[in-house]
């Protein structure tokens, strides 16, 4: 099978180009500004450049990976999130209906406002900052394209083997609790988060790509574990063997600019894809703490 990875040199689009490799695929692993000699250099934002791409390639399967992840950072460039975000994935998914290949959509748990947890596929989306609107935008766009062989793929925060621990959201935390200069911290104790591990993404959908029943329009996979920051910060601690003291759990709600807000509790059912996936050896989550272990007892935090 030939496969097209974008965003293949960030934390979740680099588990996935190296999963469908395993499996003795053909795979074109697509990057912009960090492209290597086994990734190829592309600005999916050229649209013409990405048909001249993908047409000369001619996938059976595109998992785009590529968007803007940082809430933060998506609220300080509005149009270049909604450009990444929203109108590429709709662009693609015209792109899949003239090429004939499967598009993989990577969405988020935040097109969920996290009052009414667990989400179901079907749960109506309400985000609640620019970032989820824009990953909830992308989700239409591609389910609207008529004739689009098209899955929508949400996910939650994730973690797992990067260049940086800045790359990801929980990664990071190792490097607060690794700061034993004096500093302090105040750390989200409010929201619950369900922390996954690019990985068992990864061999989920290389796993999804010998499934002989058609997947639904939209499927949720999400580690079960529920973790506030702060308890992230506990365990990280714990295995590290060092001080929390310079961490202070707050569990306010945040306050201030709407736009910048985090939902409390976007947990998703996941019931659907453990039913597709019974075949095929279920859904496969690692333990948080226990795959953790693991990976600072091999002596590296960031992979």
């Amino acid at each position: 099978m030939k496969v097209i990875v974008t965003g293949a040199s960030g934390v979740l689009g680099s588990a996935v180009f190296k999963a469908f490799k395993s499996e003795g695929h053909d795979v074109l692993g697509l990057a912009h500004s960090r492209s290597t000699e086994e990734l190829k250099k592309l600005d999916l934002i050229d649209e013409a450049a990405v048909r001249s791409e993908f047409s000369a390639f001619k996938p059976n399967w595109v998992v785009h990976c590529a968007a803007e992840r940082r809430p933060d950072v998506a609220e300080k460039n509005p149009e270049g999130t909604r450009q990444l975000n929203a109108t590429l994935p709709g662009q693609l998914a015209e792109l899949a209906k003239t090429l004939k290949f499967k598009l993989i959509y990577i969405s988020t748990d935040y097109v969920f406002d996290g009052t009414s947890p667990p989400y179901t596929t079907s749960s109506q989306t309400n985000p609640v900052n620019l970032y989820g609107k824009t990953k909830r935008d992308g989700e239409l766009a591609v389910l609207g394209v008529n004739g689009a062989d098209t899955v929508v793929l949400r996910v939650p925060v994730l973690y797992g083997p990067a260049p940086k621990n800045s790359d990801t959201a929980i990664n990071i935390l190792l490097d607060v609790v690794e700061d034993q200069s004096g500093k302090t911290y105040k750390m989200d104790h409010y929201a619950t988060r369900y922390p996954t591990n690019t990985l068992d993404i990864a061999s989920f959908l290389a796993q999804l790509s010998h499934s002989k029943t058609p997947p639904l329009p939209i499927l949720h996979f999400s580690a079960p574990e529920p973790f506030t920051k702060y308890e992230i910060c506990l365990v990280f601690a714990k295995l590290l063997r060092l001080s929390h003291s310079h961490i202070i759990p707050d569990a306010d709600a945040p306050t201030g600019d709407a736009a910048t807000t985090r939902p409390r509790n976007t947990q998703l059912d996941t019931r659907e894809t453990e039913a597709l996936m019974e075949g095929l050896g279920g859904l496969g989550c690692c333990l948080f703490e226990e795959w953790w272990s693991a990976h600072l007892g091999s002596g590296s935090g960031s992979g």
